[in-house]
């Protein structure tokens, strides 16, 4: 079978159900199922996106709706279709093992009925399991062996961000909370890439995923990748995490990290963000406060088994390309990006087919520029932190 490309974004969040049901509530009241499938085939241009919060029991009738309607249908090699994207099933299930902090892990599941077995044993465990992120009253380990059990695959979610991670706030090391040969894939979150990621040597067997944990339509694709598979559904793309069969990760698109709102360490009594320069600290050096939130950056060197200035990346990782998401780009509001998606169809047509002369036509010079230096790394940036997104300042 011939593989070719897929774009792929693993993490995206349902706000609402459409009767109005709270499921993520930090997430927009427009995240719903349907509303999801269709921006991202539509607007977006992702073939294959992981919707999270599955595991739902009102976000899994709204499902079958769809698929009674005949509106979506089921894949064969699992997972749902909607016009040009396929919907991979997800959960992010929080996790809290004895002596240690909080994790969240991602669990995918191949159809509708193996998730909604998997609703019901959650149910056992959890206080409600019509919401996102809910802790699971059971060991992490536990979770994975229930996961792979049923077929599905388990991906440590965000694993350096400050909060509810398995580097950023769990443990120091992976293996202390799950089987690692349990693992189909890590996600570096927002404010970390694979060089970065490097300097950890037990991640060196994994693949990496970069994806957007949307919690608006609009961040849908602010992380993606490009995979490698004959076909879009959840076999393959098991397959392609697993690099076999000639399937695989062709390359990851995220933010610059210094775009991530958790990159650098932040002073929560001034806000002070530290400078790249500086070392990682107890106090703040601007007001001498304890009340230290650690950055991605820093954590990752205080974990770090190789020395500084020598991450390790094998030949086998894909490219990271630094994807600087169009809402960032300066002077490119809603109207004009309407305008542009209305000519070129979809933002991963934007953002990689269309040439320096179709943008300069369409877009005029100034944001034809922003966005052909953002394909190139050109693009100067303002360091994020503390919960803050970093942000593009200029050419």
């Amino acid at each position: 079978m011939n593989v070719r490309s897929f774009y792929a974004d693993l993490h995206i969040h349902i706000g609402r159900t459409e009767e109005g049901q709270a499921v993520k509530i930090s997430a927009a009241n427009n995240l719903t199922f349907y509303n999801i499938a269709h921006e991202a085939s539509e607007r977006k241009g992702m073939d294959i996106v992981g919707i999270i919060d599955c595991q739902s029991p009102s976000v899994q009738r709204e499902m079958m709706q769809y698929l009674d309607k005949g509106e979506m249908e089921e894949v064969a090699g699992g997972g749902i279709r909607y016009h040009q994207t396929t919907i991979i099933l997800g959960s992010e299930i929080e996790v809290r093992d004895p002596g240690m902090g909080t994790a969240h892990l991602l669990a995918y599941m191949p159809t509708v009925s193996v998730m909604a077995e998997f609703t019901c044993w959650l149910s056992k465990h959890m206080k409600n399991v019509g919401l996102s992120s809910q802790r699971i009253y059971v060991t992490a380990k536990e979770l994975q062996k229930e996961v792979l059990d049923r077929g599905g695959m388990l991906v440590p979610a965000h694993i350096f961000t400050p909060h509810k991670s398995v580097y950023g706030s769990c443990s120091t090391r992976m293996e202390h909370l799950l089987d690692m040969d349990g693992i189909a894939a890590v996600e570096l979150g927002l404010s970390a890439d694979s060089e970065m990621a490097g300097y950890i040597s037990e991640l060196d067997r994994y693949s990496f995923l970069t994806n957007s944990d949307a919690h608006s339509l609009a961040k849908i694709g602010r992380e993606y990748n490009k995979l490698l598979m004959a076909e879009p559904s959840f076999e393959e793309l098991r397959q392609a995490l697993a690099g076999e069969n000639g399937r695989g990760i062709a390359a990851n698109y995220g933010l610059n990290p210094r775009l991530g709102k958790y990159h650098r360490t932040y002073c929560a009594s001034c806000g002070t963000i530290a400078d790249d320069g500086q070392m990682s600290v107890e106090r703040c050096l601007y007001c001498g406060s304890k009340k230290i939130v650690r950055g991605v950056m820093d954590r990752i060197l205080e974990l770090a088994d190789r020395e500084e200035g020598a991450p390790y990346v094998p030949d086998t990782r894909p490219p990271y390309y630094y994807q600087v998401p169009l809402e960032y780009i300066p002077g490119l509001g809603p109207k004009k990006l309407n305008a542009l998606l209305s000519q070129f169809g979809t933002e991963m047509n934007l953002l990689h087919q269309a040439t320096a002369e179709e943008l300069e036509r369409a877009a005029g010079d100034e944001i034809a520029q922003f966005i052909l230096q953002a394909r190139e790394d050109k693009l100067k940036l303002q360091v994020g932190g503390g919960g803050k997104y970093g942000k593009v300042t200029g050419k």
